[in-house]
């Protein structure tokens, strides 16, 4: 409860003026009333014992004319009527042996009071030559009293009974007993009255001084506080007006200059931060800016269509995260770590990794890594830039590659054509030397030679035009059948070149719905894969057939084989191994792998080191549906 209050009192200024000023002027209040109380209490005690000074010396001259004349019955009647007076509740004469003489009250006489003990009158010992003394005590019968205690001082004219006054000083003891719940009433109700109006000067100058705070110093001190709230929540539309020219009206000024050059640096931070990402996600390669922490500072779109993520996604977490699925760092001595390497000391580095993209597949990715010297976004200093390139873009089948890999063919086309050419060159010499006026019937033989050799011709042409022609958007029916050994009419020459025989066991119908230049070059590729792997000559057996609704090509070569290590590495982009010592393009089999993925097929090896390799290409069946349907 005393936590909540402190708590609520603590949440504004305006409360903690208010009970800071109440508080003080409340304690001052209080102790200005026990001072007072103190104060006025005590003038009643010298006020009633002024009083019962004058009363002694009445009784004492009443006393003397009563000792003279001997009249103790009219000092009994002064007694008993000063004992009626208002506030005094008893008088007494006592001898100076503490004997009461005369009293007010009947039931006194005779009452014996020890003057030394500190019932009868606390700190009033008469018997050590005390005159006066007033105190407040409490009576078993009376209560609360204020007791006067007076000596009576003997005189000449008493010197016949009491003796010589050099002897025996004292002729006896007043004591006049006042009411003193009546005197602490009357200062108890003097101190309230005085409180109270000290309490209503008190509200008074509080609220006076309370409205002056809240119109001169609360409310300005509120509005530039829900300014500074708005300002720090980015809004900057907050007019702060403040009245006067003190201090308070100065800072309103201040703040609303502040707020306004505040505004327009933000306004030119956002233009820059918004130049700044629109030129990154410009670039086509991915850009990441990673601070020495792993944390990613800044990304571009083409990062993030790499890895599937959204930007929020990517700089929530840690470069190791986006780009490897990993949940720690890399290990440096696993994987050439960037971050790692630069911040040891690199200046700059290229290496290639293999990210993870969000749904699962492996993405090929080089990376250029710079040094970055300077804090981003609130970040350490520095970190690294990252420029990262999608190398499964070179991977996929394009235009360019169809005609780089046709290229190599020049050698085994040109020789396919060049063939029939000279033949048709010999014909056409053997037509001119003879007679020109022979009858047709009998050079109609050299003619039909002349169009089977230009047919072939046309058919390698044609069959070099639908390996180089662009992938059709729609998929079309193709016979593998007839594909493969198209190919491979183009491969002849550079088989027969290097010693390699070449056999089909294609079985009739190995159809599948697919683009035939897609195929031919799937086809292209395995082929020469082969070839690479047979550089002194060797035997590559194709054999089709149709299994469980798929259309099976094998692809058996009598080659050097794959190692075990090598064998996960041979779909890898840009990784090559070749028998004949040549340096490849690494991208063969990169390609098969995504032209089978993207039909929905599957391809596989099996390969023993020097034992030669088997490639399995799995495309689904054409016909299959037909089949299901019709058992």
């Amino acid at each position: 409860m005393i936590a909540s209050l402190r708590d609520w009192i603590g949440a504004r200024l305006s409360r903690q003026l208010f009970f800071v000023l109440g508080a003080t002027l409340t304690v001052l209040s209080l102790a200005f009333l026990a001072l007072f109380v103190g104060y006025y209490g005590g003038r009643l005690v010298d006020e009633r014992a002024r009083t019962s000074a004058e009363i002694n010396d009445m009784l004492q001259v009443a006393l003397e004319n009563a000792m003279l004349k001997r009249d103790i019955a009219g000092l009994q009647d002064i007694v008993r009527r000063l004992g009626k007076r208002k506030s005094v509740k008893r008088v007494m004469i006592l001898n100076t042996s503490g004997r009461v003489r005369f009293a007010s009250d009947d039931a006194q006489l005779g009452r014996h009071y020890n003057l030394s003990g500190d019932d009868f009158c606390p700190g009033c010992d008469m018997t050590k030559g005390g005159t006066k003394a007033s105190t407040f005590t409490q009576d078993p019968v009376q209560g609360s009293i204020l007791r006067s205690v007076n000596a009576v001082s003997n005189r000449t004219a008493c010197k016949q009974c009491h003796g010589d006054a050099s002897v025996h000083p004292v002729n006896g003891i007043l004591v006049v007993d006042y009411d003193a719940g009546e005197i602490k009433s009357d200062a108890l109700k003097m101190g309230l009255a005085m409180t109270g109006a000290g309490v209503l000067v008190l509200l008074a100058g509080t609220g006076a001084i309370g409205w002056v705070l809240q119109r001169s110093v609360l409310k300005p001190i509120g509005d530039l506080r829900s300014a500074s709230i708005a300002l720090a929540r980015g809004r900057f539309d907050s007019d702060i007006k403040i009245e006067g020219h003190d201090e308070l009206a100065e800072l309103g000024a201040t703040f609303r200059m502040a707020s306004e050059k505040l505004e327009a640096h933000q306004t030119q931070l956002a233009e820059r931060e918004h130049f700044l990402q629109s030129l990154i996600d410009a670039v086509p390669d991915g850009i990441r800016v990673i601070g020495p922490d792993y944390r990613v500072l800044k990304v571009n779109e083409a990062f993030c269509a790499q890895v599937g993520l959204t930007r929020d996604e990517v700089l929530s977490r840690p470069c190791y995260a986006s780009s490897h699925q990993r949940n720690e760092p890399c290990a440096p001595t696993l994987v050439t770590c960037p971050l790692h390497e630069i911040m040891n000391g690199s200046r700059a580095l290229t290496c290639k990794h293999t990210h993870k993209h969000s749904g699962g597949a492996d993405v090929v990715v080089e990376v250029s890594a710079a040094p970055l010297g300077v804090a981003l976004n609130g970040g350490p200093k520095g970190g690294i830039v990252e420029a990262i390139r999608d190398l499964s873009g070179d991977i996929h089948h394009s235009q360019e590659q169809r005609l780089s890999e046709i290229g190599q063919l020049a050698t085994g086309v040109a020789h396919e054509i060049r063939n029939p050419l000279s033949s048709l060159r010999l014909m056409l010499q053997a037509l001119r030397r003879k007679p020109t006026d022979m009858p047709q019937h009998e050079f109609s033989g050299e003619l039909d030679v002349m169009d089977g050799e230009i047919d072939r011709c046309i058919q390698v042409t044609n069959r070099l035009l639908r390996l180089s022609a662009p992938p059709s958007e729609l998929p079309e029916l193709v016979s593998m059948d007839e594909v493969i050994p198209d190919v491979i009419s183009l491969l002849r020459a550079e088989a027969d070149s290097v010693g390699i025989e070449i056999s089909l066991g294609l079985t009739p119908f190995l159809r599948v719905i697919a683009t035939d230049s897609d195929i031919r070059m799937l086809v292209l590729n395995l082929v020469q894969n082969a070839f690479h792997a047979m550089p002194r000559g060797g035997k590559l057996s194709i054999v089709g057939f149709c299994q469980s609704g798929d259309v099976v090509v094998e692809f058996r070569d009598t080659g050097c084989g794959i190692s075990p290590e090598d064998m996960p590495r041979i779909f890898q982009p840009f990784w090559s191994r070749r028998a004949d010592g040549a340096h490849g393009t690494g991208l063969g089999l990169s390609i098969c792998r995504e032209i089978v993925r993207r039909h929905d097929g599957k391809i596989s090896a099996v390969s023993e080191e020097n034992a030669g390799a088997i490639f399995t290409v799995s495309l689904p069946w054409a016909e299959r549906d037909n089949i299901a349907e019709d058992t």
